[in-house]
């Protein structure tokens, strides 16, 4: 049995120790927010928080989170830089599909957390999730809107 502290709730899973972190999420625990993309930790979709930083959940072994506490898509407007990111998306009308926008958000916040006022060159070297739509404008957009 592994511990997991995932958006402030204990969990106690049994998994195999390299299950990826994405697969607990969706599969055993039902948050279904965090998506599955591309599976080699390239498109983002999978973005989730551990301590805080942005991380790619679909390359990350449940036996190396350790003690860190994971925050996913389902919580992320409990956390007031987030659901500033939130309201921006919503107010910009950032998604089309929608397929990429939780890891979207969940990048955002987590730039916006640790750069408050993020250059338009800081957007573009955090914000390197894939979105087949291409709203990267629409997104930086709703990145600079949160950090007004």
């Amino acid at each position: 049995m592994v511990n997991l502290s995932i958006n402030g709730r204990h969990y106690s899973v049994d998994a195999e120790p390299d299950t990826p972190l994405l697969f607990v999420l969706r599969d055993t625990l039902g948050l279904t927010g965090t998506k599955y993309g591309c599976g080699i930790a390239q498109c983002g979709a999978c973005t989730v928080h551990l301590d805080g930083q942005a991380t790619r959940s679909c390359q990350v072994p449940l036996d190396s989170v350790g003690t860190q506490a994971i925050t996913t898509i389902e919580a992320i407007e409990q956390d007031a830089v987030g659901r500033k990111v939130v309201e921006a998306w919503v107010a910009l009308q950032v998604p089309q599909c929608g397929y990429c926008q939780s890891g979207q958000v969940m990048a955002a916040t987590a730039l916006l957390k640790q750069t408050p006022h993020p250059s338009d060159g800081d957007i573009a070297e955090a914000m390197t999730n894939l979105c087949r739509c291409g709203t990267y404008n629409a997104i930086a957009a709703a990145v600079r809107q949160a950090a007004a």
